[in-house]
């Protein structure tokens, strides 16, 4: 009785011990995508994913909405961070640094045009119905 309970205890001091799990993001996401432009003016405009989570690793699709997907590059997820590139068909590339906050996908995208010129942007997701 005594090794059941020492087994026991040792088994749920290994439990609290393992960093907690992410959770699966695989799905559809929808929701905004805010650009600040060089003139510090704003434009809203939508934006939509299509995930697929395998560990850490992290592919699926994104783009402005349900029709218009590029593919996601270097996707992963560690813990609640998410990181990963989409670049679109005229060649801009956004640098996606998010964080899965409850229902939300949120955080921040660096978008490079073509040109090289670089600007910001803020997007916020909820996993679609």
């Amino acid at each position: 009785m005594k090794g059941l309970v020492c087994f026991l205890m040792l088994v749920a001091l290994v439990a609290l011990a393992q960093p907690a799990a992410a959770a699966d993001v695989t799905g559809k996401w929808s929701g905004t995508f805010t650009m600040t432009g060089p003139d510090g003016n704003t434009d809203d405009s939508a934006a939509f994913m299509v995930l697929k989570q395998n560990g850490t690793e992290l592919t699926g699709t994104g783009g402005p909405d349900e029709g218009e997907q590029w593919p996601i590059e270097k996707g992963k997820i560690e813990n609640n961070k998410i990181t990963g590139e989409v670049r679109s068909p005229d060649g801009a590339l956004y640098k996606l640094d998010l964080v899965l906050d409850g229902d939300h996908i949120k955080g921040d995208v660096t978008v490079t045009s073509p040109d090289g010129q670089t600007m910001k942007a803020k997007m916020d997701a909820t996993r679609a119905k």
